[in-house]
């Protein structure tokens, strides 16, 4: 699948919701993992450019998450791309873009830095 990178450089962001793990199976509560076997998590930010506003919904590895991510919290976005999904679900297509990054680290004075790996 194409990952497509992310200019986040005229962008303000910031947190609209705080992070959660990111569930693989909803019947079973099962955590996603990443490849090498690390939980990801599930972020919301608010993505602001000077012409529009959307939020966005983000997969990150939990160590790229930064700890106190409250709502309203500035936020830099490390290594974020857009991949596009299609699927099939009860014979109904469905696609979207799916939306990653390495890091969410908090801009508030005195945040902590990402957890350690």
């Amino acid at each position: 699948m194409r990952q497509i990178p992310v200019d986040t450089a005229n962008a303000t962001v910031m947190v609209a919701k705080a992070p959660q793990p990111k569930v693989k199976d909803r019947r079973t509560g099962e955590i996603a993992l990443d490849k090498d076997g690390t939980a990801l998590m599930t972020v919301e930010v608010m993505f602001s450019t000077p012409d529009e506003v959307e939020i966005l919904k983000l997969t990150v590895p939990e160590p790229g998450v930064s700890e106190d991510l409250a709502m309203g919290t500035p936020v830099v976005l490390t290594g974020l791309v857009a991949s596009p999904w299609e699927n099939e679900f009860n014979g109904q297509k469905r696609h979207g873009i799916a939306f990653r990054a390495i890091a969410v680290t908090s801009l508030a004075d005195g945040a902590s830095k990402p957890k350690a790996a």
